[in-house]
């Protein structure tokens, strides 16, 4: 027993569970989320509008959240693992009746004060969904058939409804946090190598299919794969995003330009330069350094994560933990793999510095579910 927890008891029950907060994590989110700020300041010109005050607001807001979701019982939030599913999956269907659009897309509900993106909360709910389930099932049926397809069909439902918007970056993250949640589980291997064998026929037949009656994806998402396997077949068109950006992370060098120096994004030759493609602009103006200050921010926020559900004994706040770890790792992956030409652009916001309301609320949702478990496991008396 550690010299707070000791201590700690003497306090009242009421008063007791904020010092069983994880405080190593709430810092390291109020590191990167001002990194965001800072960035969100330089990309407009210096200026607190229009989007560093409005997400310091949304921050504020989201880590309010946090603290409040990190008092109630874990017991609590998997019980309504359940409710918080079938809830994301009706506001999936909204989308498709009064959905608002945007860039093309149909992704939001409009709620007046914040457009709500209900694909971003399903990323949570889901994970709490395939917890709570393995939690119920008998470890002795993790791997029978019906079993593994029970939780196949919770990760397909909104993964179909999310492709239909259309966003594809969002529909990978759901398939690939939900697999990781099942491999977690300890699903057998077999399974994911049918996966995989079937990904690659997927593949193959999405190929196939450009230009039948029958074409899997849309045109749009047909030449973000051109633009990923040759960005300078069209500088100006297709690849005009991946080629300013790998301008501006190479033109960083070691140390960067300098704070609001950085000349891609001051120009406005970086697109899209406060949401999606924000890392570009760090790492013009902090080069090699300032990016990997950031990602280092990034692999302590998955370290402490990973302590703490490893010190868990529950299973459901282990998987739980572990899921939204995971969920918060394909963030930040995809998003600097896609800047820096090692993936196809998807649309995935760098999380917690990009600018974005639902990104961020729901992100520091999840951490108050980390931090309810991490408050609420079974302490040596």
């Amino acid at each position: 027993m550690s010299y707070l927890e000791y201590n700690v008891k003497f306090i009242p029950s009421g008063f007791r569970k904020v010092f069983y907060l994880n405080w190593s994590l709430v810092l390291l989110l109020v590191a990167v989320a001002s990194v965001g700020f800072l960035m969100l300041f330089s990309v407009a010109g210096g200026r607190m509008d229009p989007w560093a005050m409005a997400q310091m607001k949304r921050f504020a807001l989201g880590m309010g959240l946090m603290f409040v979701i990190a008092m109630v019982p874990i017991w609590f939030w998997r019980n309504m693992a359940g409710v918080g599913y079938l809830l994301s999956l009706v506001l999936l269907v909204l989308v498709e009746v009064i959905g608002s659009v945007g860039m093309g897309a149909q992704r939001w509900i409009d709620l007046g004060f914040m457009r709500l993106q209900p694909s971003e909360l399903m990323k949570i709910t889901l994970v709490m969904m395939l917890a709570a389930y393995y939690d119920w099932l008998d470890i002795k049926k993790v791997s029978r058939p019906l079993w593994v397809l029970i939780p196949v069909i919770l990760i397909l439902l909104p993964t179909f409804l999310v492709l239909r918007q259309p966003d594809l970056g969002t529909s990978i993250l759901l398939v690939t946090g939900g697999g990781v949640i099942m491999f977690l589980a300890g699903v057998s291997l077999w399974y994911f190598g049918a996966v995989i064998a079937s990904g690659i026929g997927l593949v193959t037949s999405v190929f196939m299919s450009r230009g039948t009656e029958w074409q899997l994806l849309k045109d749009y998402q047909y030449r973000r794969i051109d633009t990923f396997l040759d960005p300078s077949s069209d500088p100006l068109g297709a690849g005009y995003h991946i080629t300013q950006s790998k301008i501006a992370l190479g033109s960083g060098g070691w140390t960067g330009r300098g704070f609001m120096q950085g000349t891609q994004s001051r120009l406005n030759f970086l697109p899209e330069k406060h949401t999606d493609f924000i890392f570009t602009t760090l790492a013009e103006e902090f080069g090699f350094l300032g990016g990997v200050s950031l990602l280092t921010l990034y692999v302590l926020i998955l370290a402490f994560c990973a302590v703490s559900a490893f010190q868990n004994k529950d299973r459901f706040s282990s998987l739980l933990i572990l899921g939204i770890s995971v969920t918060f790792f394909l963030f930040f992956a995809v998003n600097m793999s896609m800047v820096m030409g090692l993936a196809p652009v998807v649309g995935v916001p760098l999380p917690m510095v990009s600018y974005g309301g639902s990104a961020m609320l729901v992100l520091l949702v999840g951490f108050g579910l980390v931090q309810s478990a991490h408050v609420h496991r079974a302490r040596q008396k």
